[in-house]
């Protein structure tokens, strides 16, 4: 199972709902037996194991199976420099979407008037990307209202400049914290972030 570095150490591994209980009792297994305290495991060599969801909530490892396969209905926004994907799910299965990209043009290394002229077209550009995007995500979005929650990723600060057209107030109210690391939206990027909101994330310390 790949993992990845936790600030503050400790690693990070996603598990998917449907293998999350058996992930638990391994857990006890593996490290001599293991203790519950909430959503945190303790086992007897000291490994700890914290569980967190992207969406939902709950207070015992049992909630915490339950709401992890709940069919819960969620949004998606990816956005990264030039292409953007919006899309609704129910459980782990898209029913609307929509995938788009357009052309922005990369840094220069030019500089002087030249640089000024080309960096205030470059912004433009993006500008016209994250207007698309908010108009895509109002027309296959905003319909599915109400949506458990909003499951944004790619680069926080486009997400954040589609989020601050108004006539999507709404999803910007149920956006999670948890901000996925995603390649340049296409339907299987946006197929993959699916699987990844609705994974369980753990992290273990020794």
């Amino acid at each position: 199972m790949a993992s990845r570095p936790a600030v503050g150490g400790g690693r990070w591994v996603d598990v998917a709902p449907a293998r999350l209980e058996k992930w638990i009792a391994g857990f006890g297994e593996r490290h001599g037996g293991a203790t519950a305290d909430g959503l945190t495991l303790t086992g007897g060599d000291g490994e700890t194991a914290e569980f967190h969801l992207t969406v939902g909530s709950a207070g015992s490892l049992p909630e915490l199976v339950e709401a992890a396969n709940a069919p819960y209905r969620i949004a998606l926004i990816l956005a990264r420099r030039g292409g953007y994907a919006v899309g609704v799910a129910a459980g782990d299965r898209l029913t609307a979407s929509k995938v788009d990209s357009k052309y922005v043009q990369s840094r220069t290394a030019a500089g002087g008037w030249s640089q000024q002229r080309f960096a205030r077209r470059r912004a433009n550009q993006a500008r016209q990307v994250w207007d698309a995007a908010a108009d895509t995500a109002v027309r296959v979005l905003v319909p599915a209202l109400p949506v458990t929650a909003l499951v944004c990723g790619g680069d926080r600060q486009a997400v954040d400049e589609i989020l601050a057209d108004p006539r999507l107030a709404a999803l910007a109210a149920v956006r999670v914290d948890r901000f996925l690391e995603v390649a340049d939206p296409r339907l299987a990027v946006l197929e993959q972030a699916v699987a990844q909101a609705r994974s369980v994330r753990v992290l273990l310390s020794s």
